[in-house]
C-alpha cells in the first residue's frame, strides 16, 4: 500500500467553536444587529446549553463583535476594525407614489445600492394608506427590510417606527419630537426672508397651501411660524391664510377657486413643487397670471426652475446633504451603531420673477380691488 503524504493537523471543532462561527456569520450577514439576544433565548432557539452560549458570547466580545453594556444588560452588536459592513435591505416609504421620480430619491436609491444596501420603494405610500397607522403596520409586516426610510410621516407613525427593533430614518414630517434618526430642510430662514420680501412689496393677503397633516390636529412648525411672522408684520390672520382643502388635484383646484371668489389673495405660498406647478397651471387657465395678478412662491427647489422664464421664487436647500446623511446613517447602522441624531439642512430664499408688487386691481383680473379680510376667527394652534 502506498503511504499517505503529509496531512494537515486535525483540530476537532467544539460546540462552542461551532456556535461562535454561527453567530459571527449571522452578524456579518445582518441577521443579527442592535443588541445580542439573551442567553436563555439563544439556548432555547439553538438547542444548546447556557454555558455554551455564555462561552460563545465571551469569545465574540474578545473578537470585537460584541461590546458589553454592563451587568444585566445585553451586549451591543458591532463589527471589529477592518470588518466589512453588512449590506442591508432598505425599504423607502414615500408620502405619495409620484415622489419616486424626485431627483434626490433616485440619487438616494443609487447611493445606497452602490454602498451595498439594496433599496426599494414600497408598493404602498402614506397618502394612499390615508396616514392610517394600522394600515402601515400591516404593510410593514409584509415587507422584507432591514431598515426603513420614511418620507413625511405623521408623529403617530414615526413614533411607532421609533419603537420597532428595525432601524428607521425619518425625512421631514413631524419628526422633531420623536426619538428617531432624521433629517430635513430647515426652511425657517428662507421663510423669514420670503415673508419680509412679500410685505415690502405691499402684500397683506397672503395664503399658504399646506397638506392636511401639516394643519391637523395642530399646525406644524413651518406653518405655525409662517402665521406668526404675518402677525408680527401687523397682518391679521385666520382660516383665510391657511385654508382647508382636500389633498388631491381636484381639491387643490376647488380651493384655489374659492380663494379667488370674493377676496383674492395677492400672494400664495406652496411648499411642494408639483403643487406649485399644478396651482400655477390652474390659475393660468383662469387668466390669473403671476406676478401680474398674484405672486407665487414654492418651498422646494427643482432643476426645472432653471428653465423657467420668469424665474420661480422658491426656498432652496441642498438635497445632496440629505442623501449623504441617510447613506452615513445606513453605514453606521450596518456597523451595529444606534444612530438617532437629526440634522437640519440650511435653506435660503431665492427671489424670482413669480413675485412682484401687490396688484392694485386684484379682486379678479380686470376688477377693482377689494378690502382685505379682517381678523375674523383666528387660527387655533
Amino acid at each position: 500500500m502506498k503511504p499517505f503524504g503529509p496531512m494537515q493537523p486535525f483540530s476537532p471543532v467544539s460546540v462552542v467553536d461551532q456556535l461562535v462561527q454561527y453567530l459571527r456569520n449571522a452578524i456579518l450577514k445582518g441577521e443579527l444587529w442592535g443588541t445580542m439576544p439573551g442567553v436563555r433565548y439563544l439556548a432555547n432557539q439553538l438547542e444548546v446549553g447556557s454555558n455554551t452560549v455564555i462561552a460563545a458570547v465571551a469569545r465574540l466580545e474578545r473578537e470585537g463583535f460584541l461590546v458589553p453594556q454592563g451587568p444585566g444588560k445585553r451586549s451591543r452588536i458591532t463589527l471589529p476594525q477592518g470588518a466589512k459592513p453588512r449590506g442591508m435591505r432598505v425599504a423607502i416609504l414615500l408620502y405619495e407614489q409620484s415622489d419616486a421620480l424626485r431627483g434626490y430619491i433616485v440619487e438616494l436609491r443609487h447611493a445606497l445600492s452602490e454602498a451595498g444596501h439594496p433599496a426599494h420603494i414600497c408598493s404602498r405610500n402614506l397618502l394612499g394608506m390615508k396616514m392610517n397607522l394600522n394600515r402601515v403596520k400591516r404593510m410593514v409586516a409584509q415587507e422584507e427590510a432591514d431598515a426603513w426610510v420614511i418620507f413625511a410621516g405623521t408623529r403617530e407613525i414615526l413614533n411607532w417606527f421609533a419603537e420597532q427593533p428595525v432601524p428607521a430614518f425619518a425625512y421631514g414630517g413631524r419628526r422633531r419630537s420623536v426619538d428617531i434618526a432624521g433629517a430635513g430642510p430647515d426652511k425657517l430662514i428662507g421663510q423669514k426672508d420670503l415673508v419680509e420680501r412679500l410685505v415690502s412689496l405691499g402684500h397683506r393677503r397672503i395664503v399658504i397651501l399646506a397638506r392636511e397633516e401639516r394643519r391637523k390636529p395642530t399646525l406644524a412648525l413651518f406653518e405655525k411660524t409662517f402665521i406668526e411672522r404675518l402677525e408680527l408684520h401687523g397682518i391679521p390672520t385666520g382660516p383665510y391664510n391657511l385654508p382647508d382643502w382636500k389633498d388631491s388635484a381636484e381639491g387643490l383646484c376647488k380651493c384655489l377657486d374659492r380663494c379667488f371668489e370674493l377676496t383674492p389673495p395677492t400672494a400664495i405660498f406652496m411648499d411642494e413643487m408639483h403643487i406649485f406647478v399644478a396651482a400655477q397651471h390652474h390659475l393660468a387657465q383662469k387668466g390669473i397670471i403671476a406676478p401680474r395678478d398674484v405672486s407665487l412662491a414654492c418651498g422646494d427647489p427643482d432643476p426645472a426652475f432653471d428653465w423657467c422664464r420668469p424665474s420661480v421664487a422658491h426656498i432652496s436647500w441642498d438635497s445632496r446633504i440629505l442623501v449623504r446623511r441617510i447613506l452615513r446613517w445606513a453605514n453606521e447602522i450596518a456597523l451595529g451603531k444606534d444612530n438617532r441624531r437629526q440634522l437640519a439642512i440650511k435653506s435660503t430664499f431665492v427671489d424670482g420673477g413669480t413675485i412682484g408688487p401687490a396688484p392694485i386691481r386684484d379682486a379678479k383680473p380686470g376688477h377693482a380691488s377689494v378690502r382685505p379680510p379682517d381678523a375674523g376667527s383666528r387660527l387655533i394652534t
